[in-house]
């Protein structure tokens, strides 16, 4: 895609059969979880809420035969966090197909660009 092409974004959600969704959303929360080693510290640099986050977090441990997310409790100190391998493998995973699909995708996309209609009514 060109600078001059109107499409703005191209975000990938991965929907599996067992209703299991990966997308830019848990993608982002893994990657601060990794960087800040807490899931309340991801949480607010994304501007959602704790609960919000360790629900997230939750759904994803559920979805995936080993969990993405570790994260122990803690005091006053609060708890920390860590990706696991498979939840870094994951998220390099959902990386690499962001690649393919921004690299391989813009001559499809201008195709169904031409047929929306202008002005933002699409």
């Amino acid at each position: 895609m060109t600078q001059d092409d109107p499409i703005t974004a191209i975000k990938l959600r991965l929907q599996f059969a067992d209703d299991a969704v990966f997308g830019p959303g848990k993608a982002a929360l893994l990657e601060h979880i990794h960087a800040e080693g807490s899931i309340a510290a991801a949480g607010r640099l994304m501007g959602m809420s704790y609960k919000r986050a360790w629900s997230l977090v939750e759904e994803m441990n559920r979805s995936f035969t080993t969990p993405l997310v570790l994260s122990a409790r803690g005091g006053a100190s609060g708890g920390t966090a860590q990706v696991t391998p498979t939840g870094a493998e994951v998220l390099a995973a959902y990386r690499a197909l962001e690649k393919v699909l921004h690299s391989k995708g813009a001559a499809p996309l201008s195709k169904i660009r031409a047929h929306l209609r202008t002005g933002g009514d699409a």
